[in-house]
């Protein structure tokens, strides 16, 4: 991919996005961009399974195969499978934020929960009722539930510490 229109050359973006996950990841994953016209695009094709892409705000993300169809079901608002198996996807550079109770909220509003996570893991869970193990409150010092009791619910797993303050009194545990 040719730099264009001031835009990152092919390299840069092949080397931001890889850098979501551990270097022996990263270093043999497909690389894929939304192109112009909405739709994904190999920058270079992969040899372990993985998917490395910059997210729509352009933080670095990987994602295992689980995740890539949870990923494909999100983009084009479909219902994600079943996962078979556990799902991890990485972004080890963080994010600039999302909201933590809705899957499509764009920017903070008053009652959508924004957070901006460190650097972290997602996962992915073969049975939906393992969420109720963990808070939904990204505080409280530990993995929480994000998107809890939507389709499109995961496990956000810090790899770094987080503050231990509470984001709302209600429901914190």
């Amino acid at each position: 991919m040719a730099k264009g229109a001031g835009g990152p050359s092919g390299n840069a973006v092949i080397a931001k996005a890889t850098s979501a996950a551990p270097p022996e990841i990263g270093k043999n994953a497909t690389v894929m961009v939304v192109g112009q016209d909405g739709k994904m695009a190999q920058l270079r094709a992969g040899t372990n399974g993985w998917l490395c892409m910059l997210d729509p705000q352009g933080d670095p993300m990987c994602f295992d195969k689980e995740w890539q169809a949870w990923g494909d079901a999100w983009m084009n608002k479909k219902d994600p499978p079943q996962p078979k198996t556990v799902g991890i996807a990485y972004m080890l550079k963080g994010d600039k934020g999302a909201s933590n109770t809705d899957p499509y909220a764009a920017k903070r509003t008053a009652d959508n929960q924004w957070v901006v996570s460190g650097p972290h893991v997602m996962v992915l869970l073969t049975d939906p009722a393992q969420f109720d193990a963990f808070p939904t409150d990204p505080k409280a010092g530990g993995p929480w539930v994000m998107w809890k009791g939507t389709k499109y619910a995961h496990l956000m797993v810090p790899t770094a510490p987080m503050p231990r303050t509470r984001m709302h009194a209600k429901g914190a545990r």
